[in-house]
């Protein structure tokens, strides 16, 4: 089984990371785990990729992924849980489901703060544009 497990270095992530380790004997083989941070893409103004350069844009986005991954990636090394950790740019939600679709992942993980019906119309929510998104079943770990 393969399963993406998205996170962005807060506490309600990382519960999803321990969601996927306290369960992982609930698949007949040992899950294998895509462990993704998504970096929402800085916009393309001419004058800021001159004076900053994209490699310096590329390190930004390496330098915030993996310290968003960074205790997730203990969590699943402490639990010999096996995975591949990976910082994708792009729209949040969009890239999530996409690499999902692309990996053939099985079931996603994403940790969500829980916020209300009425919280998600007026400011939307990655977990939910994600459970819309996705071609494959979407646990949301609170």
């Amino acid at each position: 089984m393969r399963i993406l497990v998205a996170v962005d270095g807060s506490k309600t992530a990382l519960r999803a990371v321990q969601c996927v380790i306290e369960h992982a004997d609930w698949y007949a083989e040992s899950p294998s785990v895509e462990l993704v941070n998504v970096q929402m893409e800085v916009p393309q103004l001419k004058r800021l990729g001159i004076s900053l350069g994209k490699n310096r844009i590329r390190e930004y986005y390496h330098a915030e992924g993996a310290k968003a991954l960074a205790r997730s990636r203990t969590a699943l090394d402490d639990a010999r849980v096996r995975y591949t950790a990976r910082i994708l740019v792009g729209p949040i939600a969009d890239t999530i489901v996409k690499h999902a679709k692309n990996k053939r992942c099985d079931l996603i993980y994403i940790g969500t703060r829980g916020m209300t019906a009425a919280g998600n119309m007026l400011l939307g929510s990655i977990a939910t544009k994600v459970v819309h998104g996705a071609s494959v079943p979407v646990l949301l770990v609170k």
